[in-house]
C-alpha cells in the first residue's frame, strides 16, 4: 500500500513516461542484495563518482557496460569452489549492479585501487539542448531577419 499515484503528473507532462516507471520501480521494495555496497558522489555540478567496494576482485573479474542509459557492472569470481573455509567473512560471490544514467551522462573513465571500483561520470550537455533566447517581434523583426540573411548569402558568394 506504499505505492503512489503518478496520475496527475501524466496530465501536465509529455514524454516522461520512462522517468515516471522509474520512480515507481524505486519505490518498490528491492529484491536484490546490497552486495557489493557502494557509493555515489557528486564531485561538483557536472562531475560524478560511483565507489563500488570490490575487494578481492582482479581487473579481469570486473565487467562494466553501457546501454541504452543503464550501466551494467559485473562481477564475477572464478576458482573459489575449491577452497574449504573454517569462516567466509569476505564475500567473493559473483554480483550484477545496475545504474540508470539520465540523459547526456557519459562514463568517462575507470580505475581500481585498494578494493574499489571507482567510475567516473560526466554530464555534457550538446549546444542544441541547451536553452536558447527566442526573441518576440512583429512585422519589423521579420523584415531584419530577412535583412540579415540577405546580407550573409552576399558574403558567402563574394568569398566564393
Amino acid at each position: 500500500m506504499n505505492r503512489i499515484d503518478f496520475a496527475p503528473l501524466y496530465r501536465n507532462s509529455i514524454g516522461f513516461d520512462h522517468l515516471f516507471n522509474m520512480l515507481d520501480a524505486a519505490t518498490k521494495t528491492d529484491a536484490g542484495s546490497g552486495y557489493p555496497p557502494y557509493n555515489i558522489e557528486a564531485l561538483d555540478e557536472n562531475q560524478y563518482s560511483i565507489a563500488l567496494a570490490v575487494a578481492g576482485f582482479r581487473r579481469e573479474e570486473l565487467d562494466l557496460q553501457v546501454h541504452e542509459n543503464v550501466l551494467t557492472v559485473k562481477g564475477k569470481k572464478e576458482g573459489e569452489e575449491s577452497r574449504k573455509y573454517l569462516h567466509q567473512g569476505i564475500a567473493y560471490r559473483s554480483f550484477e549492479r545496475k545504474f540508470n544514467l539520465a540523459d547526456h551522462v557519459e562514463v568517462t573513465g575507470a580505475d581500481l585501487q585498494d578494493g574499489l571500483l571507482t567510475i567516473s561520470l560526466k554530464k555534457e550537455i550538446p549546444e542544441a539542448a541547451k536553452p536558447r533566447q527566442i526573441s518576440i517581434g512583429g512585422a519589423q523583426a521579420v523584415a531584419s531577419q530577412k535583412v540579415d540573411s540577405e546580407a550573409l548569402e552576399q558574403q558567402t558568394s563574394s568569398a566564393a
